[in-house]
């Protein structure tokens, strides 16, 4: 197996590659306007950074938030282009999850935990953990300030949880997700045969832009003239 791995549901544009026993290469840049410019040349580093080629890729992971549309629009569009120009399964991984694996790998936490990303408008997004491996609640999105103390009380970690330090006692790294972890964790359930996500974005609440209320059609309802 040859894994490449990428996110940018966060600010994190993140890539990684992962070839069933190691992290071959990896590469991250913290631009929250610019994963459109980023995630590409990200590829391209890392690949060459680990002396392989796109032909020799047999699967993609691509994290599917929850995260702002823009920044999830950029990473699935992209696996699933390159992996339907190269013939390969494209795997959707929680960016919750590969960012409460990371925390599992760096021994940040060992028990109960929450994750959280920014969601913008003083709201997170959140899930909460047994352990790395083990997602009991979520994911959802709230305002900090309105979760149950059983998720706040709990060591946090993420750029969610550190933005709110009134609601999230005990913030941990850490603050973004790693598309090393992320590689990691869909190799570790791809071998054990275990089931990843669709290739599709977790949208988890309605997109800022919609169409506004009264909306006229410029085209004439009716046949064309002459029809």
């Amino acid at each position: 197996m040859l894994l490449l791995a990428f996110d940018t549901a966060t600010p994190a544009v993140t890539v990684a590659l992962h070839d069933d026993s190691r992290v071959l290469a990896g590469s991250t840049r913290i631009d929250a306007r610019r994963q459109g410019e980023l995630l590409a040349p990200g590829i391209v580093d890392v690949l060459r950074a680990a002396g392989r080629t796109r032909a020799e890729l047999t699967d993609i992971a691509v994290g599917v938030g929850p995260g702002p549309y823009t920044g999830l629009r950029v990473g699935i569009v992209t696996a699933l282009a390159l992996g339907d120009a190269l013939g390969i399964p494209v795997h959707g991984v929680c960016t919750l999850d590969a960012l409460a694996y990371a925390a599992g790998r760096d021994a940040t936490v060992a028990g109960p935990f929450t994750a959280a990303t920014d969601a913008r408008r003083k709201e997170v997004y959140w899930a909460r953990y047994d352990d790395a491996h083990t997602r009991v609640e979520g994911p959802s999105v709230d305002r900090a300030g309105d979760l149950a103390a059983t998720v706040t009380a709990l060591p946090a970690v993420g750029a969610g949880a550190a933005l709110y330090p009134d609601s999230f006692a005990d913030v941990r790294g850490p603050e973004h997700p790693d598309a090393a972890a992320l590689a990691a964790f869909a190799v570790e359930r791809l071998t054990a045969g275990l089931a990843l996500l669709p290739p599709e974005p977790l949208y988890l609440r309605r997109p800022d832009a919609q169409v506004p209320a009264g909306y006229k059609a410029v085209t004439p309802a009716g046949p064309p003239p002459g029809a």
